[in-house]
């Protein structure tokens, strides 16, 4: 039992590791992109920004059921007897 739970906490860790690196690159990369496209073509600003923030929602959305898939292992772990 302490092992299921020490590998657990450990892959806990990387998920939330890699989620937040991800997300950190994904999210400059997509604001450099956002950047340079209302620098190049300023009119269509508000169309850009419209979708980007519907990006945002989703991501946020799935960075949510992350935090319920986490929440479920740390505390009602099915691996535990």
């Amino acid at each position: 039992m302490e092992s299921v739970l020490g590998a657990t906490m450990i892959a806990v860790g990387i998920i939330l590791g890699l989620t937040f690196l991800g997300l950190a690159i994904g999210l400059g990369v997509m604001g450099g992109k956002v950047a340079e496209s209302i620098g190049r073509n300023p009119e269509t600003k508000n169309d850009v920004i419209h979708s980007i923030m519907t990006i945002l929602v989703v991501l946020s959305v799935f960075l949510l059921f992350l935090f319920a898939f986490i929440y479920i292992l740390l505390y009602l772990n099915p691996f535990v007897s």
